[in-house]
């Protein structure tokens, strides 16, 4: 009885969103963005965005950010999550995300196979990280 006394007077806290790195801040909001955009478009099949962005030298400067988002929730078991364009919290996803691409940029294959298997089944893993990859290379030329 003395142990759920205590239990039931306990006062926690919830915890405060991580606050968005400043590096993150361009790149994400443009996922943000992007992200708003593709909340009304149609849902797109993985495999389908994949062939078709593999197959064209010349892809638009967010086509693999576009297929990524209209994709992911099919690669995930949730609905991602993404806040509005300058909130400076970030959400799960948000932060996975740009863990990924990160870990892409910098070329540390391991970290980015961790992030994508940590999340994506694995029949859409190799997708998902041809999909990263091909953001983190569009980032890299901006």
């Amino acid at each position: 009885m003395a142990s759920l006394a205590l239990l039931t007077n306990t006062v926690v806290q919830p915890k405060e969103a991580p606050k968005l790195p400043a590096a993150w801040r361009e790149p994400l909001n443009t996922l943000r963005l992007i992200a708003l955009e593709c909340r009304s478009a149609a849902s797109a099949d993985l495999f389908k965005a994949c062939a078709m962005l593999s197959i064209k030298e010349d892809t638009a400067r967010d086509a693999h950010a576009r297929a990524l988002l209209k994709c992911l929730r099919q690669a995930v078991y949730t609905r991602p999550v993404f806040f509005r364009p300058g909130v400076t919290d970030i959400s799960f996803d948000e932060a996975w995300l740009m863990r990924a691409i990160t870990a892409a940029q910098s070329g540390d294959a391991d970290s980015l196979s961790f992030l994508i298997r940590s999340r994506v089944p694995k029949l859409y893993q190799r997708n998902i990280a041809f999909l990263i990859k091909g953001i983190s290379e569009q980032l890299d030329q901006n």
